[in-house]
């Protein structure tokens, strides 16, 4: 497979009319994981596309299945648990932001461990999140014997920093992202999280950070995106839009960079193609957006 995503994906639901979660009497359910959304970006840009997590053996898991089903993704190797429950969380729209709840502890995700893709074919790139290792300590173990100790090998191991403060505190994510990016073949992190869980006010202060990083992507939301190749430093600005909601713009960034990398496009092209999707995902709302036309994504990555 060219993509394998591992990681946690839930049901979200959030008001059906606007105003607050506690006043709302429909709710929208949808499907919610950065790391599926990765996979599913991927499958929908043509790509050879796997999700290998895990959920319970419940209708809400049973609905994950679906959409992945739907959208081409691979999940062959995702595993349903019958004693454990597929996580959920809410989303809390408010004048100040949207805030979120998860229920999320205990589920059939959290009990991930090491040797979970035990006899998996090694893809051509495994793609992980900061997500994952706050679940539960098996699952951070999980992390670290797949990036840290490569038994995926010789997969490029892609890993999105993606810090979940309702998880855990800086003081215990900080130093665990930062070993785990650090380690990385392709690093995505934003500039925000960059300052928030070590003081890094600059890409260039997070590539002093990050130094073994093959391929360091620093997002800065709106203003565009720096990417560091060993020596080389580049920048791509983001594409103006009106947003709609920012949910899931990091994670097509990330399927429409490894795309890219996928089509041994350049540097900038790879950026370009991100800053697509994310534009169509922050013009959308839920998670997920529909492709670029293949003509379009050819054009982006063709384009020296």
């Amino acid at each position: 497979m060219d993509v394998l995503c591992l990681g946690e994906s839930m049901i979200v639901l959030a008001p059906a009319a606007a105003g607050p979660l506690r006043s709302a009497v429909d709710l929208h359910a949808g499907v919610a994981g950065a790391e599926s959304n990765v996979a599913v970006a991927l499958a929908r840009l043509g790509a050879r596309a796997a999700w290998y997590g895990k959920v319970g053996d419940d209708p809400l898991g049973r609905r994950i299945l679906d959409v992945l089903d739907e959208a081409g993704v691979d999940r062959t190797g995702a595993r349903t648990d019958p004693d454990r429950p597929t996580g959920v969380y809410f989303k809390d729209p408010g004048p100040e932001g949207t805030r979120v709840h998860y229920y999320r502890r205990g589920s059939a995700a959290s009990t991930m461990a090491p040797g979970h893709l035990a006899g998996i074919r090694p893809p051509r790139i495994l793609h992980l999140s900061g997500i994952t290792p706050a679940l539960s300590a098996d699952c951070a173990a999980l992390v670290e014997e797949l990036l840290l100790e490569r038994a995926l090998d010789p997969a490029l191991v892609s890993f999105d920093v993606n810090y979940r403060p309702a998880l855990w505190p800086v003081s215990e994510a900080g130093p665990v992202l930062a070993r785990l990016a650090d380690a990385a073949d392709i690093a995505f992190v934003g500039l925000d999280e960059a300052q928030t869980l070590w003081g890094a006010t600059t890409a260039d202060d997070v590539r002093d950070l990050l130094p073994g990083a093959g391929v360091l992507v620093v997002k800065d939301g709106g203003n565009g995106v720096t990417a560091f190749e060993g020596g080389k430093r580049s920048y791509t600005p983001a594409e103006p839009v009106a947003v709609v909601e920012p949910v899931g713009a990091g994670d097509a960034f990330a399927a429409g960079f490894l795309y890219g990398r996928l089509r041994d496009a350049p540097l900038e092209a790879c950026m370009r193609l991100g800053h697509r999707l994310a534009a169509g995902a922050l013009q959308t709302v839920g998670d997920l957006a529909p492709p670029p036309p293949p003509e379009t994504v050819r054009a982006i990555l063709e384009d020296q």
